[in-house]
């Protein structure tokens, strides 16, 4: 295990041995509509501080069990548009794919975002110019076969992925570490700057297990992160509909960090979840 970092309490998120996702209040002035569908979790544990190096000023690691990770996060977009106007298709309607972690931030938990590939390049300039986010054109396709398997694959310069997952049973009742991996609701970036943050609200996944067919990817490793092994975790979603909030400079840099129990398969060297 790698040394623990200070803990200090993780404020409302327990209840007996559940975890309560930090769902913020609802997006008042959403400045963008977004559906997000046929999404694979893959997921990696990762040293704390090797994140926390490649973070801004502000933001902390978020830990589960002293644990960073790392998810790569394929899937399909549809139905982009802002307020009032309707989707147009070649605009709205793309693969997507995300590499990021797990942050505390002075707003409170999320995600910060190493790289972000798209389909769409109206959608890469407008992410980049409005919000700061380092996304990427790629050549990307999204393709369902059959009622359970999904074939993602994704390419750019220096960086490409060719995934398969077979989708299996619903999760009635994700256990802690799902949760902490997916129910996260703030995006965090560098804008002009500053530390920004951005409200994203959906309702809960509805999370698949899942298992990797084929797993072949360079995006982390394009990213300078650790590479070359099969995810620890998959989890799969149908998808949500999603409200994001404009971006919100952020004027305090103060963090916590947080503790939270973890599996006991992640306690023996965290190399594989159970089946």
């Amino acid at each position: 295990m790698w040394p623990a970092s200070t803990v200090t309490p993780d404020p409302g998120l327990a209840f007996g041995r559940r975890r309560i996702p930090d769902r913020p209040a609802p997006v008042r002035l959403p400045v963008m509509f977004q559906n997000w569908y046929r999404l694979s979790f893959l997921h990696w544990p990762c040293s704390p501080a090797l994140l926390q190096a490649r973070l801004p000023v502000g933001l902390e690691i978020d830990t589960f069990d002293h644990t960073g990770w790392v998810g790569l996060t394929p899937f399909h977009l549809m139905g982009l548009r802002p307020p009032f106007l309707p989707a147009i298709s070649y605009v709205s309607d793309f693969p997507e794919m995300n590499l990021r972690t797990y942050v505390r931030g002075p707003s409170g938990p999320g995600i910060w975002f190493f790289s972000l590939d798209a389909a769409a390049v109206a959608a890469v300039l407008g992410a980049r110019l409005t919000y700061g986010l380092p996304y990427y054109w790629s050549s990307m396709m999204v393709r369902a076969t059959g009622r359970s398997r999904i074939h993602y694959t994704s390419a750019r310069a220096g960086a490409a992925a060719d995934i398969t997952v077979d989708v299996g049973e619903a999760i009635a009742r994700p256990d802690d570490l799902a949760l902490f991996l997916t129910e996260r609701y703030r995006l965090y970036t560098r804008f002009l700057g500053r530390l920004v943050m951005a409200p994203v609200e959906h309702g809960p996944w509805p999370l698949h297990r899942a298992a990797i067919v084929g797993f072949q990817e360079t995006v982390r490793q394009a990213a300078n992160l650790p590479a070359g092994d099969a995810p620890a975790l998959v989890h799969y979603s149908p998808g949500v509909h999603v409200r994001i909030g404009a971006p919100c400079p952020m004027r305090k840099a103060t963090t916590t960090s947080t503790r939270l129990k973890g599996p006991p398969w992640q306690e023996q060297g965290m190399k594989q979840a159970p089946d």
